[in-house]
């Protein structure tokens, strides 16, 4: 079954929980909200990294009851890290989950040789856009890990991108590869990359889905668009997986369809031997549970695409 939106995919998620899950740096209190309600619904076991006298007074002032979860008390978020991957690598944890840490230095503790984390594919970020209006989630990638990829690293990207909408249940992903413009202009660095990944498709480079590309936004998801401009694609207009050209743009993407649109985002990094939780410190933590809901889906890391590319933070 293909799920089409956020309560489609909780409620899978909760057929396949608990799964454990290791946060680092738990001492936050939308991290512990989450982290009550994913244990509450049967989604997560939870271990808690961090400094527990934080904990132990956020936790009572916020109802979260703590007598089920786990606690290791350490107040540097770089350790914890360390020690959520250590955790991981030791079969105690499915998932890992950033809390109060800095993004690098949590993909640092990931790409570290030492905890096995890291499979020789690039690790990058996939979000999940439950967005009003559309019927079905769409999927944008990458806007939070590799920020200026080259052609090599598109292809990882796109494969990842592709292999999460399939554990989602949509059988033949269809992939717009994004850019200004639907012709292709050397002056225009994104429009040759697109091309290329669309070509790349259609022998067999990149499998499991359509690519296409390069298309604008709205010829990606709009059959309007595509109607009127008079593209012929198998891809254009009906769009699963939006694919930027760069960080930036797809960082202004994600955050546009979160606060225009009053979408919502579910986001993993993936390209490891478990789902890397990445919310973004603002993100409530409704936010920061479905980003769970997602990662117990994901977290059976044989059904993700493997690579021979190295991991990029």
């Amino acid at each position: 079954m293909q799920i089409r939106n956020f309560d489609q995919l909780m409620k899978e998620a909760r057929k396949r929980g608990p799964k454990v899950v290791a946060i680092a740096a738990a001492h936050e209190r939308e991290i512990l909200l989450a982290a009550a309600d994913a244990e509450q619904l049967g989604l997560a076991e939870c271990i808690l990294v961090g400094n527990r006298a934080t904990i132990e007074t956020i936790a009572p002032e916020n109802g979260v009851d703590l007598q089920r979860m786990e606690i290791f008390d350490e107040a540097d978020p770089k350790v914890c890290a360390n020690k959520v991957m250590e955790l991981v690598s030791l079969g105690h944890a499915q998932i890992a989950m950033k809390g109060k840490v800095e993004t690098a230095d949590f993909l640092r503790a990931a790409l570290n040789k030492e905890y096995g984390i890291r499979t020789g594919t690039l690790f990058t970020h996939v979000g999940a856009f439950d967005i009003p209006g559309m019927e079905r989630l769409i999927f944008i990638s990458d806007a939070g890990v590799v920020v200026a990829p080259d052609l090599d690293q598109k292809v990882e990207i796109v494969r990842n991108a592709i292999g999460v909408a399939r554990v989602l249940g949509v059988k033949l992903p269809r992939v717009a590869i994004l850019a200004a413009t639907e012709i292709v202009n050397p002056k225009i660095p994104a429009t040759l990359d697109a091309a290329s990944l669309s070509k790349m498709a259609d022998r067999g480079q990149i499998a499991n889905g359509l690519v296409d590309g390069p298309l604008a936004l709205d010829s990606a998801i709009s059959a309007e668009s595509v109607a009127v401009k008079g593209i012929h694609s198998q891809v254009a207009g009906y769009a699963d997986i939006l694919i930027p050209p760069d960080i930036e743009a797809g960082n202004v993407l994600a955050k546009a369809i979160t606060y225009f649109a009053k979408g919502r985002m579910a986001g993993v990094v993936v390209g490891g031997r478990c789902p890397l939780i990445v919310a973004s410190r603002s993100d409530p933590h409704e936010a920061k549970l479905i980003s769970m809901a997602l990662g117990v889906l994901l977290s059976d890391s044989a059904r993700l695409p493997k690579s021979a590319q190295t991991s990029e933070v």
